[in-house]
């Protein structure tokens, strides 16, 4: 049965066609992407689905029961108090259980009827039955893990969600959501607000999500691993393809061929059928044949090509060349209200290096980059730039940098003041403002307009030094394709931070990673970055392993050589069974302890569950009021050894791998 159906759903907004009785079905486990330009209608056909935006005519039917999570692109107040308490209280009807759960217990005390204390003891029991089950299915470990996972320490879990910034509410928004495990998950650009590491981690949970997803991302790769199908919203409509994003483009394009391939044929026969009319039209003896072929034409359904989108296309010129260095960062520091960021920092960027800067939000990418860019100043050491530098800045908010008050050709046209009207008009048209579009102020464009203006500011006059920050966030994929493109022929040097694997994976040759207020330098890409990550984990590992020399196996060594070899290899893999056992054994006894104790408060957790259901518990207030006190506590502490339990199997899987144990 489908989770979601759309029926001959049809929207204008101001006269604009957004959709035209479109319709389509969601099953479980489906994954779709949806793809289409900036305006083309993707994040309303989200609010539509939740909502939020009423059809003109048509209908959306969500099965009954199905639950619908919606994360939307803009921050929204959509939690409150402790963030953790927060996420836990998030999941539907909760909130609505506990605060019942304290009605029923105050109004105990107040009855006298025996027949009011049986109604009130089995609301109590069925109550505390579905809290439980909440508990079960809903643990608070699940959703510190979310929590860790996005990036929040142990520390951010108790503060206020309102004390929090725009970026990490809106984590604390997916956080609700992922714990919430909805049957469809709706996420508008959900990578927006996330760095590297927990985008990484997203990737991962949502592989492992067993609901239906519907997901909109600029991010090309992220899109690729986590759709089966793809809905483009396009000039001729809505269409459904099967297959991840990078199948769509192909399918899109050889649709697009056949189509013209088709009309043009059909065009050519159309020609030759006028021709013969026009030619034999006055002959009898064709007179039949020609009005049978006029007949013919009024029949013909004409074969349309697809209509091509408009879409950004803009390469940088060429920039003149710098020297060899063109960035030197000596004894750098940086903090701030006394807290430290950076300390004694030496790095320096080469002539033609394209270097991506990463880490988890707040270690100071931004300011570094506004360091570089001479926004502010190092505390101590110095930032210069190398000898005929010049450079153009990309700021992460961007629109800042923007008159809101000028127009789009005003605002592009003062950076080159000595070029040409036409000139800035050809680039301003290549990111698409064409005709009056041209002449909007820059305050009244989306977030995604405002980014094209900047970057084209930045191709009038690029520099050769191109300073970057989250350039993609606010593009559709496909100008978010156009600008790596452009980047990937760029002939200057590149510095930038993004959140876009797709971005830095086919732009990078080097990752600077900041962990711990040091930047540590990896060469290669990010893919090169993830595997060089993950060999030294397992360094340890692997270091106990035996090493030969003489091609592997010593040919050079004599049979009384091996021999000592082989009892020397047996001794060491004694010697390591014993250190595994060893290791392990305590922690296998702490887990064996924590179930031992947890499968007691089970049993007795079923005894008080019982006795409590009993409506005679309560005449006796010294024995009914003593019991939910135990029945409570008891939860507490499942509660906690449940967490306990979880942290102790993660140690034990986390030794077994140091140790090279496998499962054993």
């Amino acid at each position: 049965m489908s989770l979601l159906t759309v029926v001959k759903a049809s929207l204008s907004f101001t006269g604009k066609q957004i959709f035209n009785e479109i319709g389509f079905q969601v099953e479980p486990r489906d994954r779709i992407g949806l793809v289409g330009p900036n305006g083309s209608g993707k994040t309303t056909l989200l609010r539509l689905i939740i909502g939020e935006v009423a059809l003109d005519s048509g209908e959306v039917r969500v099965t009954k029961g199905g639950r619908v999570g919606y994360l939307p692109q803009d921050v929204q107040e959509t939690l409150s108090g402790p963030l953790l308490q927060s996420v836990i209280e998030s999941v539907p009807g909760r909130v609505q259980l506990e605060n019942e759960l304290r009605r029923t217990e105050a109004s105990l005390k107040d009855v006298s009827s025996k027949q009011d204390q049986t109604r009130a003891a089995k609301k109590l029991a069925e109550i505390l039955q579905e809290i439980n089950r909440l508990d079960l299915e809903y643990p608070r470990h699940a959703a510190e893990r979310i929590l860790s996972g996005l990036g929040f320490v142990t520390s951010d879990f108790d503060r206020p969600v309102s004390s929090l910034s725009g970026g990490w509410k809106m984590r604390a928004a997916l956080a609700s959501l992922l714990y919430q495990r909805p049957d469809l998950l709706l996420l508008d650009e959900p990578t927006n607000h996330l760095d590297i590491p927990s985008v990484h981690w997203l990737e991962q949970f949502l592989q492992d999500f067993g609901g239906a997803m519907i997901l909109v991302s600029h991010d090309r790769e992220f899109l690729n691993r986590q759709i089966q199908r793809i809905i483009s919203f396009g000039p001729e409509g809505i269409r459904s393809y099967s297959g991840d994003y990078d199948f769509f483009v192909k399918a899109s394009e050889e649709e697009r061929k056949t189509l013209e391939a088709n009309s043009k044929k059909q065009e050519q026969k159309v020609k030759q059928a006028e021709k013969f009319i026009e030619r034999f039209r006055a002959k009898a003896s064709k007179a039949r044949q020609a009005q049978s072929k006029i007949k013919l034409l009024k029949k013909m359904e004409l074969v349309k090509g697809h209509r091509r989108e408009k879409t950004t296309h803009f390469s940088f010129p060429e920039v003149p060349r710098s020297g060899g260095v063109v960035v030197s960062i000596k004894g750098m520091a940086k903090g701030f209200n006394e807290k430290p960021l950076y300390k004694d920092i030496n790095l320096t960027v080469s002539r033609g290096e394209r270097i991506a800067i990463i880490g988890a939000n707040g270690c100071g990418k931004t300011t570094l980059l506004r360091m570089v860019a001479g926004e502010i100043e190092p505390d101590e050491g110095k930032i210069s730039l190398g000898h005929s530098v010049s450079m153009g800045y990309f700021a992460q908010h961007h629109s800042d940098m923007l008159d809101l008050q000028k127009t789009v050709i005003q605002e592009v046209y003062k950076v080159v003041p000595d070029e040409s009207i036409g000139f800035v008009r050809g680039v301003c048209g290549a990111f698409l403002f064409s005709g009056q579009d041209v002449d909007k102020a820059i305050g009244v464009l989306s977030g995604g307009e405002k980014a094209r203006v900047s970057l084209a500011k930045l191709l009038v006059k690029p520099g050769n030094l191109m300073v970057m920050d989250e350039p993609t966030n606010h593009l559709d994929i496909s100008s978010s394709e156009a600008l790596i493109n452009a980047l990937s022929k760029y002939n200057g040097t590149l510095l930038f931070v993004s959140h876009n694997q797709s971005f830095i994976k086919r732009l990078a040759t080097k990752i600077w990673d900041i962990r711990g207020g040091e930047i540590v330098e990896y060469p290669g890409n990010l893919a090169e970055y993830f595997y060089h990550i993950a060999m030294t984990e397992d360094e340890s590992a692997n270091s106990s392993g035996r090493e030969y020399t003489h091609e592997e196996t010593g040919k050079n060594k004599t049979s009384v050589e091996k021999g000592q070899d082989r009892k020397k290899e047996k001794r060491e893999k004694a010697e390591k069974r014993q250190l595994i056992y060893n290791t392990l054994k305590p922690l296998l006894a702490e887990v064996e302890c924590v179930e031992g104790r947890i499968a007691e408060l089970e049993v007795r957790q079923k005894e008080l569950e019982k006795l409590l259901a009993d409506p005679d518990i309560f005449s006796d207030k010294n024995r009914g009021v003593p019991l939910l006190s135990e029945y409570k506590a008891l939860r507490e502490e499942q509660d906690e050894l449940l967490l306990k339990w979880e942290q102790s199997q993660d140690k034990l899987e986390i030794t077994r791998k140091e140790l090279g144990a496998g499962d054993r």
